[in-house]
């Protein structure tokens, strides 16, 4: 692949994050809709015409690692594993 045709892609990627970006905030403006008129109809499922609209509550379980590094860093050691990956940057 020549630099003109790299450069190319690269430009065409960033032009297609920055539409995916855009989109992003339009779903999330939408959806922001949605919820505030769930919360005031006291809703948390809606049917509308061939769609189901469910925003319910729900608990979840997660593990502080921060806390544990903290109280017990001995054991956190113990256990720790670094890992290697890539990332992948575009500015």
């Amino acid at each position: 692949m020549t630099q003109l045709e790299l450069t190319g892609k690269v430009r065409e990627l960033k032009e297609l994050k920055l539409m995916a970006e855009e989109l992003e905030a339009q779903i999330t403006s939408l959806e922001d809709d949605v919820k505030a008129e769930m919360t005031a109809r006291n809703v948390e499922e809606l049917i509308l015409d061939v769609f189901k609209v469910k925003w319910s509550r729900f608990t979840s379980t997660r593990f502080d690692t921060t806390a544990f590094k903290a109280a017990h860093k001995d054991i956190y050691d113990l256990f720790a594993k670094q890992i290697e990956s890539r990332r992948f940057t575009l500015a």
